[in-house]
This record gives structure tokens, C-alpha cells and sequence, in this order.
């Protein structure tokens, strides 16, 4: 059994912020495979994961990252926060930083520390197509991790883009 986890912030004024693209890939993983989602009922991943006692090692959570460019897709597993404060509290609520993480860029401020505000923020149109292509690519990387396992989804979702701009699969 695998459980994927899509971090943000409830509520529908964070909707379209950067930090709710966790949120966005699962609603279009779930969409993909027909498959409802309570948004409601977000907390309970992690409660279900402690009851059924899975193995953090087949948790996949999906996040914003201001370390990534916007549109650039990374997995990793383990690690550490980077200041996020979902995986903060799911690495907490699972007692175990080896989950998989698949990283959505959404980049920095133009100069500066990143304020809460910036990631809570809707981005502007000119990184919006970005953004909705590399949710498609984190689809892509959830739907890799499950059916060839880490190491193969690795391999091709972190490869740099081609030339040409679009993905290397």
C-alpha cells in the first residue's frame, strides 16, 4: 500500500498560492485515476498511516520548493525539512524523515529571505504554465515511484530538461 500526501494549507484563499501545489498534483492524480479525495479528510493520510502501520518508506509526499526553479520536478528520499513546515509535521507524525518526497519548484523572491507570504501568494501568469506543467510532471513522478519503484523514477524525473524545454521521459 502507498499513500500520497499533498501538502499546502486549506481553505479556498490558498487554493492557487504556490505552497498548495501538493494539493493541485493530488487533485489531478486523483482525477487521473478516478478516484475521489475528501479534502476535508486531509489530516487523516497521516492517522491512516500510524493505524495501518505503513512504513514510511512507501509515504510520497508531494510539495512546494523554493530551492527548485519554478517548473523543475525532484524526488528525493529523506532528508531534511528545508523550512517546509508540512514536512516538518509529517516527518514528526510518522517518526521518520525517509519518506519520498516529490519537490515541485516554485523558486525565490527576486532578492532576499522567502517570507511566508511569498509561497502563500498566487504566482504570476508568466509562471503559471510553468507551475501546471510541472504539476503534470509530479503526476508523472507519483505514477513512476508506484509502478517502477524510486531508483527508476529517480533516474528519469531528475534528469534536467532536454533543450527543448520539455521533459526528458
Amino acid at each position: 500500500m502507498w499513500v500520497v500526501v499533498g501538502l499546502g494549507n486549506p481553505g479556498r484563499r490558498y487554493r492557487a498560492t504556490r505552497h498548495n501545489v501538493g494539493f493541485r498534483v493530488v487533485d489531478r492524480l486523483a482525477a487521473r485515476w478516478d478516484v475521489a479525495v475528501e479534502r476535508e479528510a486531509h489530516r487523516a493520510l497521516v492517522g491512516a498511516a500510524r493505524f495501518y502501520r505503513v512504513d514510511p518508506a512507501r509515504v510520497i509526499a508531494v510539495h512546494d520548493d523554493v530551492d527548485l526553479e519554478p517548473g523543475r520536478v525532484r524526488i528525493r528520499r529523506g532528508g531534511r525539512a528545508g523550512g517546509n513546515r508540512g514536512v516538518e509535521s509529517l516527518m514528526a507524525a510518522l517518526g521518520d524523515p525517509g519518506f519520498l518526497r516529490v519537490k515541485v519548484g516554485v523558486g525565490r523572491p527576486p532578492a532576499g529571505p522567502v517570507p511566508p507570504s511569498w509561497v502563500l501568494s498566487v504566482p504570476p501568469a508568466e509562471e503559471l504554465a510553468a507551475l501546471a506543467a510541472a504539476e503534470e510532471r509530479a503526476v508523472d513522478a507519483v505514477e513512476l515511484l508506484v509502478t517502477d519503484g524510486p531508483e527508476r523514477a529517480m533516474n528519469r524525473i531528475n534528469q534536467k530538461e532536454a533543450p527543448h524545454g520539455g521533459p526528458p521521459l
